[in-house]
């Protein structure tokens, strides 16, 4: 549904999926039903059909598994330094673009000497 970034139907998810493998139309209709029944996605009647849609975007959905993988991890810590050590070098550049854009521009007072900012040097350290 993300890849259409629009309301589709049931028919349209079907077609699509069939271009892999066959499957019926009363399966994606069932499945479409259950994912809206758990609220993933919403739907408003057209005609005699449903349009579908997700509630969220795909970066929301993955942003709330790796908070929920992480919030069970009884070391948070060691998670993120494991999660952190499976990620290319590309990807740790790209977290540090996300935490700068979190973290906001960050002013002289909020800097240590070395130019970090203090938070974070904690963070790293342990302290």
């Amino acid at each position: 549904m993300w890849e259409w970034n629009r309301p589709v139907t049931v028919r349209e998810v079907l077609e699509d999926l069939q271009q892999e493998r066959s499957i019926a139309y009363t399966t994606v209709m069932t499945v479409l039903d259950n994912l809206h029944q758990k609220g993933w996605v919403r739907r408003e009647a057209e005609g005699r059909a449903y349009r579908y849609e997700a509630v969220s975007t795909r970066a929301a959905y993955a942003a709330a598994l790796m908070n929920e993988a992480w919030s069970q991890s009884d070391n948070p810590a060691a998670a993120l330094v494991a999660f952190f050590g499976m990620m290319s070098a590309e990807q740790r550049e790209t977290l540090r673009d996300a935490l700068r854009i979190v973290q906001g521009p960050q002013t002289p007072a909020a800097q240590n000497t070395a130019g970090e900012n203090p938070a974070a040097a904690e963070a790293e350290t342990g302290r």
